[in-house]
């Protein structure tokens, strides 16, 4: 995951780049006082772009979290059993599960509901905090 937002960053950033080659070269052939300023602040926003495009890159991996969290783990266990129950069970017709009873159907009902529900709450959240 970590190699795939760098090359998404590297993307993003290269444009970037060539634009502040462009306005360096601009600087240097700036015949003026005037133009030659103006060159220069080019320069500087488009460094100050770069930086915050490689800083939010920087946040999205690191908000991401490793992958043996134990909300984590406990996502990718469910998601195993759902998945053996519909691929398995039903579509290939090999097999049958039992159903879960008790409290780990109700643990399994919380976790699903817990990742459908988890995104909903952050942009509430970040609505209230605006």
């Amino acid at each position: 995951m970590t190699a795939i937002l760098s090359w998404l960053a590297s993307l993003l950033t290269g444009p970037l780049l060539n634009k502040a080659l462009d306005a360096y070269k601009a600087k240097l052939s700036a015949g003026n006082d005037h133009d030659r300023i103006a060159a220069d602040l080019a320069t500087r926003e488009l460094a100050v772009q770069q930086r915050e495009a490689e800083l939010q890159t920087q946040y999205r991996i690191a908000s991401l979290g490793k992958w043996y969290e134990p909300d984590k783990l406990m996502g990718y266990a469910v998601a195993v059993y759902v998945g053996k129950l519909l691929i398995y069970d039903k579509v290939l017709g090999l097999g049958a599960t039992d159903p879960l009873v008790g409290w780990i159907e109700t643990t399994a009902n919380l976790i699903v509901g817990f990742y459908f529900a988890k995104r909903g709450f952050e942009n509430v959240a970040r609505i209230i905090k605006k």
